[in-house]
């Protein structure tokens, strides 16, 4: 999914429970703001949590050791921050939910014979 793709989502679903209040250029400058507020909260080594959701944190990682790719030498990366996301334990839940469904439309629990 894109950011359009989310976009288009998200103003289906306002016209949908409130009717047609907001345009879909409206609508992408709010996903905008609010990916332009997690980014700038990140950047500030801040963490982000969305009740039923999940959490954006900041890990730091420490320095190790890897190897060129050219040369086969090794090289010391340097530790730094990295944005990781834990999903909450309802949108785990409905991920798991969703995959099960898919599992039983796609693959049937008996399987036919086969012809000989």
């Amino acid at each position: 999914m894109t950011k359009a793709d989310l976009v288009e989502r998200v103003t289906a679903s306002i016209a949908r429970t409130a009717g047609p209040m907001i345009s879909k250029k409206d609508c992408a400058r709010v996903v905008d703001a609010f990916l332009d507020a997690v980014k700038e909260v990140l950047s500030e080594q801040n963490n982000i949590e969305i009740r039923g959701f999940g959490t954006f944190k900041i890990r730091r990682r420490k320095t190790r050791m890897a190897r060129n790719p050219r040369t086969g030498d090794p090289v010391e990366v340097a530790a730094r921050p990295v944005p990781v996301f834990k999903p909450s334990k309802e949108l785990r839940a409905k991920v798991a939910e969703k995959e099960a469904e898919r599992e039983a439309v796609v693959s049937p629990t008996t399987y036919p014979e086969p012809t000989t």
